[in-house]
């Protein structure tokens, strides 16, 4: 015999062994599941599960009378059904004191071969009615109280089951994908608002650079703007007030010019139209018909033509006429020309620099515009900006500068706090809800058509017309506990731990609080809404589903067992 078979009989032995005790070993008492079966080995003795000490002889087990204080000698009967956390203590052959509060097993076992095993309540067993839901194989039914034999249909259910279920991991499986498409979504928004307050970050410090440069640049304008004297209405001394006379006599002029134009092309229109009748009365007429008024009127005519001067072409002359209308034209007048020169009397005398060589013009310069303002400063010579007098252009154009520099770095500012307040808040597990807000799911339910917005708005639509009431808006997240039956279709929250959307602040309701809606979420294949309550006077909840809750423990971590609705 080779090291090989040697080595083979090796592994087999302990499996053949192992066979041979499970066939040797006693059957397992009826209702008895196999998490229980090391209780009950022993051929000729049983000891209580909670109460050890307390040790029966085997054919107590199963006699329809409760010896063990837990229950646990009656695994296939309803004789120990009474003990429950819920009901009284109830006497049996052993000191009351070690009467144990709850029972032991977990119910009756039902095998269910060909479906789900599971367990019955005690108080189903032997009651006279076939529990398929839990028991589809009958087994619970064994004494056959009052005739009832329920059948074996754990084929049949287990098929239908079967064929359901692989519908629900299929919805599960579209549930999670489509959840980790959301996860990647808010991971990428999330991402586009770090960028985007890095981008801003960078602006504002740009930005404040200019602002201190541009109030820098207005004071320094503003300084020098002081020793300009401005005389009369107009800016710049002599020249700007006759600049100014001027501008309005020649606007006065303009408009008159104007008005003209347009009488007389208007009487040119008339006399055209005029012609045109008189030209076609001519050319109508019967001269056969004897009417002395008539020829009359044709011979005037006749006459008016024929003195009328050859039609000249004034188009050339009609251009250079609205050329001079229009202010926007190359002959038109610049008056900016005259009126931006600010160059004050005053300032004329300290001209005869220019005529000094380069090098002793700039010092000399320096010098008087530095005294100028030293006597401006200390009340000696007149300080424009503190007039009535409209300030300067400089001065104008440096604020205006300064004005938009600061409006954009205060933009830039708010719009950073804003982005910064966004990535603080809570947006649910993964910070999926980020990728969710603002998306909005409808129901129709009655007379209304209800929409939820996520971490939006929660509203009541009338489906006849009508404003729509805001039944609040998103507060915070929270987390709950529910404990419901799961419906058929597994549309619902079912029990546990679940992520909830408060909404507040709705419309005010008359004669009560503002309206309010709690949104509890659970896991489904798509966004949708399954149901809607008014709990209170304008207080509501909806349960909502949607895949952002599928694959995570439905409160505040991740990793548990996931929401099974599905």
């Amino acid at each position: 015999m080779g090291r090989q078979t040697l080595s083979s009989i090796a592994v087999l032995l302990p499996l053949l062994t192992a066979t041979a005790n499970a066939a040797s070993e006693a059957p397992r008492p009826r209702g008895v599941g196999p998490d229980f079966a090391k209780y009950y080995k022993d051929a000729t003795s049983f000891a209580c599960i909670s109460n050890p000490e307390i040790k029966l002889d085997v054919s107590r087990i199963n006699d329809d009378y409760c010896d063990c204080p837990d229950g646990s000698d009656e695994p296939g009967t309803s004789a120990c059904s009474y003990i429950s956390p819920l009901s009284p203590k109830q006497p049996s052959r052993y000191d009351p004191t070690k009467i144990n509060d709850s029972q032991a097993l977990p119910g009756f076992y039902c095998k269910n071969k060909g479906h789900i095993a599971s367990y019955v309540p005690f108080t189903n067993v032997n009651d006279g009615v076939c529990d398929y839901e839990l028991c589809c194989d009958g087994s619970d039914e064994w004494e056959g109280v009052g005739g009832i034999k329920c059948e074996d249909k754990c084929a049949k259910i287990g098929k239908e089951w079967k064929k359901q279920d692989e519908a629900r991991q299929k919805s599960l499986g579209n549930a999670n994908r489509r959840r980790k498409e959301l996860v990647a979504e808010a991971e990428r928004l999330r991402k586009e608002v770090e960028d985007r307050i890095q981008t801003l970050q960078a602006q504002i410090k740009g930005q404040e650079v200019k602002v201190e440069a541009l109030t820098k640049t207005l004071a320094e304008v503003e300084r020098s703007e002081k020793g300009k004297v401005v005389r009369g209405a107009g800016k710049g001394g002599k020249l700007g007030v006759l600049s100014s006379l001027a501008k309005d006599k020649v606007n006065e002029l303009t408009d008159s010019l104007r008005t003209v134009k347009d009488e007389r092309d208007a009487a040119r229109s008339k006399i055209t139209e005029l012609e045109a009748i008189l030209k076609r009365f001519k050319e109508e007429y019967n001269p056969n018909f004897n009417d002395e008024g008539v020829k009359r009127a044709v011979k005037a005519w006749e006459d008016y033509a024929a003195s009328q001067p050859i039609a000249t072409d004034d188009s050339a002359r009609d251009r250079d006429l609205e050329d001079l209308l229009n202010p926007a034209s190359e002959s038109a007048i610049k008056w900016d020309d005259f009126e931006d020169n600010e160059e004050s009397d005053v300032e004329l005398l300290y001209k005869f620099e220019e005529y000094l060589p380069t090098p002793l013009r700039t010092w000399v310069d320096e010098k008087l515009r530095a005294l100028r303002l030293t006597l401006i400063e200390n009340g000696i010579l007149a300080d424009t900006t503190a007039s009535d007098a409209p300030e300067s252009k400089r001065v104008t154009d440096a604020r205006d500068q300064l004005s938009s520099a600061q409006s954009a770095l205060d933009n830039d500012r708010s719009e950073l706090t804003k982005h910064t307040e966004d990535l603080a808040k809570d947006y649910g597990p993964d910070a999926i809800f980020r990728a969710l807000k603002g998306v909005c799911v409808n129901q129709d339910s009655g007379e209304y058509t209800y929409e939820h917005c996520f971490l939006d708005k929660t509203t009541q639509k009338p489906k006849k017309g009508g404003g729509h009431t805001g039944m609040g808006n998103f507060a915070r997240i929270e987390t709950i506990t529910v404990d419901e039956d799961l419906p058929a279709d597994g549309k619902g929250v079912g029990s546990g731990e679940r992520y909830a959307l408060k909404y507040e602040n709705g419309q005010h309701c008359w004669n009560g609080p503002n309206r309010s809606t709690l949104v509890v979420l659970a896991c489904a294949e798509k966004d949708e809404i399954w149901k809607i309550v008014e709990e209170e006077k304008c207080v509501y909840r909806m349960e909502v589903g949607t895949p952002a809750v599928c694959g995570v423990k439905e409160g505040v971590q991740k990793g548990a067992p996931a929401h099974n609705e599905l």
